[in-house]
């Protein structure tokens, strides 16, 4: 189907921009909220906060995941993002004993720059998406698209080294922090004040 057919097929079941339906709305809603969270994740000086705020911005991806029918995407991003990552961050958070409180170290005084980058990855993404998807409809009404099956296939056919990368640097961060945690442990007795040592 050609892309102007495509464009009426869409026009004459009433899916556009200008009739948008519930669940896009919802979508829409749910998008805003997660971007404010994501935006409070990175601007707010206390640590524990910053991880909070990104359990609110990874839960809104999922639901984001709920509301286009990929219900086995949702679980997985709840089940390792929220239970896994987020629970290693607070976990290395912990053993690194960072401060509970506002942190003025929190701010390399990088902000601009890293806004720069940040507007130029976004507008990056959003570029490749539409570029990819612009004529591409999904029927919310019909069939799974995320199912079990089909994600699977997806995943271990094409992205098994990404997946398998991301494993080695969970590894890596907790492993780091733990070495973190344990370095007074492992330092000499030379190495602690008169009357502090083990």
């Amino acid at each position: 189907m050609t892309p102007a057919a495509t464009t009426l097929a869409a026009a004459a079941t009433g899916h556009g921009f200008l009739s948008p339906t519930g669940v896009e709305i919802a979508f829409l809603l749910v998008g805003l909220a997660t971007l404010g969270a994501a935006v409070v994740t990175v601007t707010t000086k206390q640590l524990v906060h910053a991880a909070l705020w990104l359990v609110v911005a990874l839960g809104g991806i999922a639901v984001e995941y709920l509301l286009l029918t990929a219900e086995f995407i949702a679980w997985v991003q709840v089940l390792i993002y929220l239970g896994s990552v987020v629970v290693l961050l607070l976990f290395g958070l912990m053993l690194t004993k960072a401060p509970i409180g506002r942190s003025p170290d929190a701010d390399s005084n990088n902000r601009w720059v890293a806004l720069g980058v940040a507007l130029v990855a976004a507008a990056s993404l959003v570029w490749v998406v539409v570029d990819a998807f612009r004529t591409t409809w999904i029927d919310l009404d019909g069939p799974a698209q995320g199912s079990t099956k089909v994600s699977g296939e997806i995943l271990f056919q094409h992205w098994v080294l990404p997946f398998e990368a991301l494993s080695v640097l969970l590894l890596a961060a907790l492993i780091g922090a733990i070495v973190l945690s344990r370095r007074d442990a492992v330092a000499g007795p030379e190495d602690h004040p008169k009357g502090q040592q083990r």
